[in-house]
C-alpha cells in the first residue's frame, strides 16, 4: 500500500472510531445521573480506540467539553481539574491500568483544550491550564524524546506509544519553550530547599543536556537558565568544560601550577554553593588536593572562617573522611562535608571520636546487603554510608521520608543531626553494625529486633544511605512506644514524642482534637496557649531554644483534610516584610505545598534558611493540632486579640475542621483588652 492510500485508510479508521466515540458520549449525556456508570465502559473503550489512532489525541481534544459534560470524570479525582497534581500524572500513565491511562490522557487533552481557549472551563483558567501542562511535560521529558524501553513495551504494549503520542501532542499544543521554562523553575525551586537526595534533579539535568545536544530535537530558544545547572555537573571549570572524563581531568590537574589549581578550586566551590549540586569532577579535585594543599582544600570546599579552622584543627580526620567517602559516585557528600565544617560541630567533644568510629565501622551482613542492593558495590557500602553521614550532618533539614509513612522517623533523624549530632552517630552505629537499635520508654528498653512491624508495611528503598539503614529500626520502635501507651486516655504523642526524640522535646502537651470522636475541643485555649508559648509578642520575646516536634493536619489545594503529619517547629520570627512567621521542618520530600484557602507553604523568599518551610503565624496555627511546651514557662494567653483567634478559627473551619466542629459551633473568646 502506497503512503497516500495508507494515510487515507488511517483517516477512514479514525473517522469510524470518532463516530463511535461521539455516539457513546451522547448516550452517556442522555442518561440520568444514576445510570451514567453503566455507560462508562463503552465510552472508555471508544476513547481508547480513538487515542490509539494517528490524530486521535486531536480528535479527543476537540470533543473534550462534550466528554466532560457527559459525566465521564464524575465521581473521580479528575472531576476537579483545578486541584490536580502534575507530579501524579506520570504515575497514573504508567500504573498498568488501561482505564486509568485512558481517563488520565483524556483529562490532559481537556486541560489542553482549556489552555488553548477552545473550552472555557468553569473552574480552570487558561493560564492555570497552561502552567499545569508545562509542569506535567517538564516532569516527564523522557516521554517526549526517548522511545519506550523494552520493559515499557512488554508491560504496556501499544499503550506505551499512545502515551508518547499524547505527550507530543501536548508539547505541540503549548510549545517546548514553556516546558523548559517550567523545568528550570521547578529544578531551582527544589534545589533552594537543599535536599540531601538530588538524584531526580541530576537525572533531569542529565536528560535535558542530552536532548539539547541532539540535532534532531528542537527545544526552542528558552530554558537558558539550564546552563548554570548543566555546567555545575558536567563543565564547571575550564579543565572539565567539555566533560572529558575523570581520568583526563586528573591528568590536567597534575599538570597545573598553584594558580591554576586555585582557579579550579574556587570555581567548583562557587558552583556548589550556588546550586547545591556537586560535580563528579569536584570529587576528583578534592582527592587530589588532599595531597597538595590544605589551603586549596578549603578553597575547593568554599569554607567560612569557622570551617577553615575546623579543617586545620582536625585535618587528619577531614583527610580521612575525603579518602573514604568522597568519590565521583558520591560527590554530593562534598556539600555536606563543607556545611558540616562550617557548622563547627567538630568542636563538640563527642563528634570527632564518633566520626573516627564511623570510619572504622564494620557493617553487619544485613546493612551490607541493604546498601549494596540499592547503591551497588562501587564505592563500597561503608563509603556510601559515611558519605550519607556527611550529608545528613551538613544538611540536617534536607532529610526526606521518601514515599513512606515514616515522617516521625525522618523528623527524628533531622532533629538529632541538627541538635545532637553525636547521638545520631550512635544510632547509625547501632543500626549499621549491630542491625539493632535500643531505645528506652519510661525507663524500659525497646529493641528494634524484638518489636513488631512499624508504620511502613515494606522496607523503604527511596531514601538516603543513613535513612535506608536507620528508619526501619526507628519505625518499629516508634510503633512499639505507641502500643505501650495505647490504653491511656488521650493522644499517645503526649508520652511518645519526648521519649522518642530526646529530653529537649518539652513535656507540656496540647491537642485540639478529641481522639475518641475526632471532633475539635478546647480550640480557644489551644490557640491562645500556642501564641503564649511561641509568638514573641505573647511569650516575653523568648526565642525557641530547641526544635520542637509538632503535628499538623495536612490539607490539599482544595483545603480538604488529607492526614496527620509530623513536623518540627524551628523558630518564630518576623519575615523581611515584618509579618510574623513560623519556620518549620517538613520531612516531606518537597515542602512547597498548597494547603488550600490561600495557605501556600513557602520555602524561599520569606526569610527561610535552606531547608526551612514557613507560613504566616495565623495560617500555620490553623493547620496545627499538636504542640509541646515547657509547662513551667508561662506567656500571656489572655492578651491575644479575639480577632486573631477568630481569623485562625475561620481558616480552620474552612479546611480540615469543617466536619469536626461540635454541635453549637466554635465560639471565640471576647477580646479581653479594655
Amino acid at each position: 500500500m502506497n503512503p497516500t492510500a495508507r494515510d487515507a485508510a488511517a483517516a477512514s479508521t479514525l473517522d469510524k472510531r470518532v463516530t463511535s466515540l461521539e455516539q457513546a458520549v451522547q448516550a452517556m449525556a442522555d442518561t440520568p445521573d444514576f445510570g451514567k456508570p453503566g455507560k462508562l465502559r463503552r465510552v472508555l473503550e471508544a476513547l481508547r480506540r480513538v487515542l490509539l489512532q494517528p490524530g486521535g489525541a486531536a480528535a479527543v481534544q476537540a470533543r473534550a467539553q462534550a466528554i466532560e459534560e457527559a459525566g465521564v470524570f464524575r465521581g473521580t479525582d479528575w472531576d476537579t481539574p483545578e486541584i490536580l497534581i502534575p507530579a501524579l500524572v506520570g504515575t497514573s500513565l504508567h500504573g498498568g491500568n488501561q482505564d486509568t491511562v485512558v481517563i488520565e490522557a483524556t483529562s490532559e487533552l481537556r486541560v489542553l483544550a482549556v489552555a488553548r481557549g477552545d473550552y472555557v472551563h468553569p473552574t480552570l483558567s487558561a493560564e492555570d491550564a497552561r502552567q499545569f501542562l508545562s509542569h506535567v511535560l517538564a516532569m516527564n521529558l523522557e516521554l517526549l524524546f526517548a522511545p519506550p524501553s523494552e520493559a515499557e513495551r512488554t508491560r504496556e504494549g501499544r499503550t506505551a506509544q499512545l502515551i508518547r503520542a499524547l505527550f507530543r501532542h501536548l508539547a505541540d499544543g503549548i510549545g517546548y519553550d514553556s516546558v523548559l521554562d517550567e523545568l528550570v523553575d521547578e529544578i531551582w525551586r527544589i534545589l533552594r530547599q537543599r535536599p540531601i537526595q538530588v538524584e531526580q534533579v541530576r537525572s533531569l539535568i542529565t536528560s535535558i543536556s542530552i536532548y539539547r545536544g541532539d540535532p534532531d530535537v528542537d527545544l526552542g530558544a528558552s530554558g537558558q537558565g539550564l546552563d548554570r545547572l548543566i555546567t555545575s555537573l558536567f563543565g564547571t571549570t575550564d579543565a572539565c568544560r567539555e566533560d572529558p572524563g575523570v581520568d583526563v581531568f586528573r591528568s590536567r590537574l597534575e599538570a597545573m601550577d598553584s594558580s591554576g589549581l586555585q582557579y579550579e578550586a574556587s570555581g567548583f566551590a562557587r558552583a556548589m554553593h550556588d546550586t547545591g549540586l556537586v560535580s563528579p569532577y569536584h570529587a576528583e579535585l578534592l582527592r587530589y588536593l588532599c595531597h597538595e594543599s590544605d589551603y586549596l582544600l578549603g578553597e575547593a570546599l568554599g569554607l567560612s572562617d569557622t570551617g577553615r579552622n575546623c579543617l586545620l584543627r582536625y585535618r587528619d580526620l577531614v583527610h580521612r573522611l575525603i579518602e573514604v567517602a568522597v568519590h565521583p559516585e558520591t560527590a554530593q557528600c562534598i556539600y555536606g562535608l563543607a556545611l558540616l565544617l562550617d557548622r563547627g560541630i567538630l568542636y563538640e567533644p563527642p563528634v570527632v571520636p564518633a566520626l573516627w568510629r564511623q570510619l572504622a565501622l564494620e557493617l553487619s551482613p544485613a546493612a551490607l546487603d541493604r546498601l549494596t542492593s540499592l547503591f551497588g558495590d562501587q564505592p563500597s557500602p561503608a563509603a556510601r554510608l559515611t558519605a550519607g553521614v556527611l550529608s545528613m550532618l551538613g544538611l540536617p533539614l534536607g532529610v526526606g521520608q521518601g514515599d513512606n509513612p515514616t515522617c516521625q522517623s525522618a523528623r527524628a533523624l533531622s532533629m538529632w543531626a541538627y541538635n545532637d549530632p553525636d547521638y545520631l552517630l550512635q544510632i547509625v552505629t547501632w543500626a549499621a553494625r549491630d542491625d539493632e537499635v535500643i531505645m528506652h520508654f519510661e525507663g524500659q528498653p525497646i529493641s528494634s529486633k524484638d518489636s513488631a512491624t512499624g508504620l511502613a508495611e515494606l522496607l523503604p528503598v527511596d531514601l538516603d544511605p543513613v535513612s535506608l539503614l536507620v528508619v526501619p529500626h526507628l519505625d518499629r520502635i516508634y510503633a512499639e512506644m505507641g502500643r505501650r501507651c495505647a490504653d491511656r486516655p488521650g493522644d499517645p504523642h503526649r508520652w511518645v514524642n519526648p521519649e522518642f526524640h530526646g529530653w529537649w522535646a518539652a513535656r507540656g502537651f496540647h491537642i485540639n482534637v478529641d481522639v475518641a470522636t475526632g471532633k475539635l475541643i478546647g480550640l480557644d485555649e489551644f490557640l491562645r496557649d500556642f501564641h503564649a508559648s511561641y509568638h514573641p509578642d505573647y511569650n516575653g520575646g523568648r526565642p525557641l531554644i530547641h526544635p520542637q516536634p509538632a503535628g499538623i493536619a495536612v490539607t490539599d489545594s482544595a483545603a480538604r483534610y488529607v492526614g496527620w503529619h509530623a513536623i518540627t517547629i524551628l523558630r518564630v520570627a518576623p519575615d523581611p516584610k515584618g509579618g510574623m512567621r513560623v519556620y518549620f521542618f517538613n520531612p516531606n520530600n518537597d515542602s512547597g505545598q498548597d494547603w488550600g484557602d490561600g495557605v501556600v507553604v513557602s520555602t524561599a523568599g520569606n526569610g527561610e534558611r535552606y531547608g526551612e518551610s514557613s507560613l504566616p503565624f495565623d495560617q500555620f496555627t490553623s493547620r496545627l493540632y499538636i504542640f509541646h511546651v515547657d509547662p513551667l514557662e508561662h506567656g500571656a494567653p489572655d492578651k491575644v486579640p479575639a480577632e486573631d483567634i477568630a481569623r485562625i478559627t475561620g481558616f480552620l473551619e474552612r479546611s480540615w475542621g469543617a466536619d469536626r466542629v461540635p454541635a453549637g459551633g466554635l465560639q471565640a473568646t471576647p477580646d479581653p483588652r479594655p
